[in-house]
């Protein structure tokens, strides 16, 4: 059986501000926006060369407003990355690396400014939140772990 994850739902406040910052200030490819009846609206953006979407709104999930934790964008060069979103408005904290090497801690707990030591793909990130504070992490992704 083959499961592909192909949408994650984000609680957020307000649908216009959240669709601004997706679309025009990431850069996300608006896929579908249906304003289906007052209280149901449904806004589908998705990251370039992603197959997964991400779907926010009104009417389409009981959890928290800026609930959302740990989503991970994969780049292959994250200086370039944090440079670009950087300059595009978004409060981008990174790049850093985890103490032990492997992936990174919650919250800020052992955090190391910079580049993994001999960048090795899987170990760098950086992190930011979209304006309800649903967070994000940037991981650079140069060579792929078999199977993937």
């Amino acid at each position: 059986m083959e499961l592909k994850l192909e949408v994650i739902v984000l609680p957020v406040s307000d649908v216009e501000i959240a669709k601004e910052f997706y679309v025009d200030t990431l850069g996300f490819r608006l896929d579908a926006d249906f304003p289906i009846e007052e209280g149901y609206r449904i806004v589908q953006a998705t990251p370039p060369g992603s197959a997964c979407s991400v779907v926010f709104g009104e009417g389409l999930t009981a959890l928290p407003v800026g609930f959302a934790r740990g989503l991970h964008l994969v780049v292959t060069d994250i200086e370039r990355a944090v440079g670009e979103l950087a300059r595009r408005g978004v409060d981008i904290d990174g790049p850093f690396h985890d103490t032990t090497g492997v992936f990174h801690h919650a919250g800020g707990t052992h955090r190391v400014p910079g580049v993994a030591p001999g960048r090795p793909s899987y170990g760098t990130f950086a992190r930011f939140a979209d304006p309800d504070g649903n967070e994000w992490f940037l991981q650079e992704v140069t060579l792929r772990a078999p199977g993937r």
